[in-house]
């Protein structure tokens, strides 16, 4: 059984200068990698650090993220980050992550759904130990899905192809690179006039600069180094739906950024 006192877990972060764009915020994609390392270090105090996962020969990838950046927060700004695992399913776990000011204003939150995955990447059973040492009981939940509307003849296309830096130590694209290209082509989107929303945007109607703001992804495949993305984006609703795609068609992510509930 573990601590009750690890059963959640806080740690402080300070908001570098180069994590944050042009108007002086925080990328959403940091908020995603601030995540990704709190989950470490909780699953670390609990005595599952990454070597426990590699003499088994498995490793946790990200399925869904449901992203919500409530208020913008600058460079130099102290966040508290607290992590829990709040669900369960044979091969799949739910954390959730809360970002707060040091005085404990809520700025963001997120849920992050992951798979347990072989060498292979084929879904393993999650250990049967794993929801007693984490503090929990039965706890099911339904993943995470992004279903887009019908890609529309006027969607704006942008191709992309994934840098050396992007990688992680499992050799594909960090789930927090996925973040920043949804960014970049929700930006081509706008300032192409977002079709079927009429007159041109500028930066003060860019939906990547909005608060509060969320954002849906589904992962569903990892791509590799040099691969050749395909990315698209369309009005859906007050949102913007996006698809990541090889060149042949075959999907690998979606996404929909849309107002956030504050």
């Amino acid at each position: 059984m573990t601590d009750e006192r690890l059963r959640a877990l806080t740690v402080r972060y300070r908001v570098r200068f180069d994590e944050c764009g042009p108007t002086g915020t925080l990328r959403a994609a940091a908020y995603l990698r601030y995540a990704q390392d709190v989950a470490w270090i909780h699953s670390e105090r609990l005595g599952y650090d990454r070597d426990w996962y590699t003499a088994r020969g498995i490793g946790w990838l990200v399925r869904g993220v449901e992203l919500e950046l409530i208020e913008p927060v600058g460079t130099g700004q102290e966040l508290d980050l607290t992590t829990l695992v709040i669900g369960f399913r044979r091969v799949w776990a739910r954390r959730r992550t809360d970002v707060r000011t040091v005085d404990g204003r809520l700025v963001a939150r997120a849920l992050t759904d992951w798979v347990l995955a072989d060498r292979q990447g084929q879904p393993t059973r999650v250990p049967a130990e794993f929801p007693e040492r984490f503090g929990l009981a039965a706890a099911p939940f339904s993943p995470i899905r992004v279903t887009l509307p019908p890609q529309p003849p006027d969607a704006v296309e942008i191709r992309l192809a994934v840098r050396y830096q992007e990688l992680d130590p499992m050799g594909h694209a960090n789930n927090a690179a996925y973040l920043e290209w949804i960014d970049e082509l929700v930006r081509a989107w706008a300032e192409h006039g977002a079709p079927g929303h009429g007159a041109p945007n500028h930066r003060a109607s860019d939906p990547t600069v909005r608060f509060p703001r969320s954002y849906r992804l589904e992962y569903l495949a990892p791509v590799g180094p040099a691969s050749a993305l395909v990315a698209t984006a369309w009005a859906d609703g007050d949102g913007v739906a996006c698809r990541l795609s090889d060149e042949a068609g075959a999907e690998s992510f979606r996404a929909r950024l849309g107002p956030g509930v504050g």
